[in-house]
């Protein structure tokens, strides 16, 4: 007696819909994340060889343009008015947060300083002055 043997279907798994996916998570998370720190605020940052400061969990960036435009967080304000934010903020969260001051290199040296002051009186201890790497 014979019996007959059935043919078997080769099982595969299609992988197109697979890759698709993929490449669509690709693209979604290249243009949801964001590479600029500041845009829009034109800021030539000094040169040092100096090593970079690691970030903390508040980090409170300041930038200030060669004209004298003072940025907290990207919003312009007046130097009355980031005191104020230094103020709550040092009320809050005191030692742990970190200001950094990302000054144009052409700045008027006395508009940094007093940006430092207005910290320091609030209660930001921690300053750090933004730079770029050294060319070698």
């Amino acid at each position: 007696m014979r019996f007959q043997t059935r043919k078997q279907d080769d099982v595969q798994l299609d992988m197109t819909p697979l890759v698709d996916i993929v490449f669509l998570l690709l693209i979604f998370f290249m243009l949801s994340t964001s590479l600029s720190v500041n845009p829009g605020i034109k800021i030539d940052l000094p040169k040092s060889s100096a090593e970079q400061v690691k970030k903390k969990k508040t980090t409170l960036r300041v930038a200030i343009e060669a004209t004298g435009s003072i940025f907290l967080e990207g919003k312009k304000l007046s130097l009355d008015q980031l005191r104020e934010k230094f103020a709550a903020v040092g009320k809050a969260k005191g030692d742990d947060a970190l200001v950094v001051i990302e000054a144009d290199r052409k700045v008027y040296h006395g508009l940094v300083v007093k940006v430092m002051d207005a910290a320091k009186v609030s209660g930001l201890n921690k300053l750090a002055i933004a730079t770029r790497p050294e060319d070698k």
